[in-house]
């Protein structure tokens, strides 16, 4: 399971009364930021810990210099520390670059104390006795304080006026992670997020991060009788409307936003900052009722206009199939006008509480969807659900069962060895999958894998060590075990051969028996070299034989059969490989001088032979075939011979062969020089 990520982004805002022109105590903010180890996860292939930096960096490059602001993080010094919390910066003025220098420096490492690091944080500002607003982005579980939602409930009752906007980042699979953080938002007064990729978080963050905040305004106030704003009468819950307004003067960080009708001044939910624009969007609360969109200013919180605005609940039906099959995939469909692009439907246990989801889909302007089944048997629920509220609009029973699934391999395969798996299993996911694991593995572990897809038979490759395993068809996701079948793997029967001695960087005949895979390799590396190393290599395909280049230097080495994937070595031979002109002697005793002239006449003596009547003495360029000749002359019933070096000047090789034995006995260089 993944940690939290990204940034705990703490913007703990000093409420103060606005007095004209006489400065007061300036906002103060600390920024969390998770530097564990999850942040090197990556999204949409760029880790998480480089997001962050950008995003810091994005926050803080706008940040007002003259408002103080701090910097935690954690995770970052030590591996599997809880107490890893470090308050780099304390709240000041003008730290912002400063901040940025030290998040793009971090180095991921460690555990997630987030609730620990927040309260830090939180607690680092009580003596402000103002409001402490948390920003939260989180791809995960907490990992060391075992409930989040009692120590926002302690810092509530120690008198910390400590509100968390929770976004959830990419954490659709970890329903545990989603009700931690639900509650956690809940329980202080915040509002809960998700997102599911960088630009979603970029737009959840512009929501929460830059949330108003009382301050001193010494610059002329707009009048409240000169402002308007206009939204429509009527909207649904949940739903994006548009607000327009007109007003001199403006702030740019004033803000429009809708609360509740009568809310007291400066109260906001969603809002919007009017810039150098005349209109905005915002999102309607999830409760029906009567409401007012504001016109309000940043610092002083004064309500310049209003309009009355009433959000209705809306007729909402879900529909889905009444039974579906554990982990499959099936459609959903939905009659839902007005609602906000980033509702959803989800499937979530039959009873379980608004706002649990597990995967789901975004309605996003559509009527249908597909969702995938849970993993476990049972009843459920397919829920149309409100983003950021979880209220739950509409909702279908179903129920989740399971299928009669089999899987079938050999009792018996060789290790390394590809074989063939088949498998009955009518209505699961397509991303379901073989795998073959050591016999008793914990539920879920995998080593090589084949997808269903469709399909009633795939291919595994056995594990490279003798012993008993397990065959068996998993689900995707859960690693739920529909079905299993032992399979014994035995050791292999391999032999690898190849000459004793060959001369640097000429070829080399190689043989195998015994092969059993075709992507199995042949290579030759020092001896004494760690299993699993290879330099130049030839596959084992069908063959039983093949050709390689001897090393360029000289010395020991081993001729080695290799399984594929795995370091196993199923096979061994020593080889040496001798220097470019070294004479080879196999039992001839041959003697050749080493250079001589074009032409020149030189002699050729051996003490020693073979029992065949066919022995020959050879003349051959030294890149010919051991029985192709430019000379030859019978070695039978002597033991010298005078021979002709050729008249082009180059590399020869001289050879004593037993014909009849196809057999080299002995060869020697011979270079012809002008």
């Amino acid at each position: 399971m993944k940690s939290f990520l990204k940034a705990t982004i703490a913007a703990l805002t000093l409420g103060a009364t606005a007095l004209p022109a006489i400065a007061q105590a300036q906002p103060g903010t600390i920024l969390v930021l998770d530097a564990s180890g999850s942040m090197w996860g990556q999204i949409d292939g760029v880790n998480k810990i480089a997001i962050a930096r950008e995003v810091v960096a994005d926050i803080l490059a706008d940040f007002p210099k003259d408002q103080n602001l701090g910097f935690v993080t954690y995770g970052h010094r030590e591996r599997g520390q809880c107490s890893d919390i470090q308050t780099i910066i304390e709240p000041a003025p003008g730290t912002a670059s400063e901040i940025i220098e030290i998040v793009n420096e971090l180095t991921p490492r460690g555990m997630t104390p987030m609730t620990d690091a927040v309260i830090a944080a939180a607690q680092a500002l009580r003596h402000t006795e103002q409001p402490a607003t948390v920003i939260l982005v989180s791809d995960g579980i907490e990992t060391c304080n075992p409930d989040p939602c009692a120590a926002a409930r302690t810092l509530e009752q120690a008198g910390i006026d400590f509100t968390a906007h929770v976004i959830g980042f990419d954490v659709q699979d970890e329903p545990e992670a989603l009700l931690q953080m639900q509650c956690l938002a809940g329980e202080t007064g915040g509002r809960f997020l998700t997102a599911d990729n960088a630009q979603e978080l970029s737009e959840a963050l512009q929501q929460v991060v830059a949330a108003p905040v009382s301050m001193v305004l010494d610059d002329p106030q707009p009048d409240p009788a000169q402002a308007t704003v206009s939204a429509p009468a009527q909207i649904v819950v949940g739903s994006a409307f548009a607000v327009t307004w007109e007003a001199e003067g403006l702030n740019p960080r004033d803000y429009v936003t809708i609360v509740p009708a009568g809310a007291k001044d400066g109260s906001y939910t969603n809002y919007d900052r009017v810039k150098d624009k005349a209109e905005a969007s915002l999102r309607a609360p999830a409760e029906p009722g009567l409401y007012e969109v504001r016109l309000q200013t940043e610092g002083d919180s004064r309500v310049l206009a209003i309009t009355p605005v009433e959000v209705v609940d809306v007729d909402v039906t879900v529909s889905a199939p009444a039974k579906v099959v554990v982990g499959s995939v099936f459609p959903v469909s939905w009659v839902a006008e007005g609602l906000h692009p980033r509702d959803y439907v989800t499937i979530v246990p039959a009873g379980a509480k608004d706002g649990a989801y597990t995967n789901y889909y975004r309605m996003e302007g559509k009527t249908e969807g597909r969702l995938r089944a849970p993993a476990e048997p049972g009843l459920y629920e397919v829920r149309l659900q409100m983003e950021g509220s979880g209220r739950v609009l509409a909702t279908t029973p179903i129920e989740v069962t399971d299928v009669d699934v089999t899987v079938s391999a050999p009792a018996e395969v060789l290790v390394g060895s590809q074989f063939a798996v088949t498998w009955a299993a009518e209505g699961l996911h397509p991303r379901d999958y073989v795998t073959i694991v050591p016999a008793g593995a914990k539920d879920g572990s995998y080593t090589n894998y084949d997808r269903m897809e469709g399909k009633t038979e795939g291919q595994l490759r056995a594990p490279a060590e003798p012993g008993l395993y397990e065959v068996r068809l998993q689900m995707e996701g859960s690693g739920r075990v529909l079905a299993t079948t032992p399979v014994e793997v035995l050791e292999g029967n391999v032999t690898v051969s190849g000459p004793n001695r060959v001369r640097a960087g000429t070829e080399v005949a190689l043989g195998w028996t015994g092969a059993i895979y075709s992507r199995d390799y042949i290579t030759i590396v020092p001896a004494g070299a760690e299993d699993g190393q290879y330099a130049g290599y030839i596959r084992v395909e069908s063959a039983t034989e093949g050709k390689m280049k001897a090393p360029a230097e000289t010395g020991l080495y081993e001729i080695r059969y290799h399984l594929e994937g795995s370091n196993r070595v199923m096979a061994r031979a020593p080889l040496e490989v001798l220097a470019a002109d070294a004479p080879m002697d196999d039992g001839a005793g041959l003697v050749v001088p080493a250079t001589g002239k074009p032409g020149e006449t030189i002699t050729v003596t051996w003490t020693g032979g073979a029992d065949s009547a066919d022995q020959r003495v050879t003349l051959a360029r030294a890149d010919q075939a051991d029985f192709v000749w430019i000379h030859a002359e019978s070695a039978i019933g002597r033991n010298s011979l005078e021979m002709t070096l050729p008249d082009a000047p180059g590399t020869y090789e001289v050879r004593f062969l037993d014909i009849n034995a196809r057999s080299v006995l002995g060869r020697s260089i011979v270079e012809v020089q002008p």
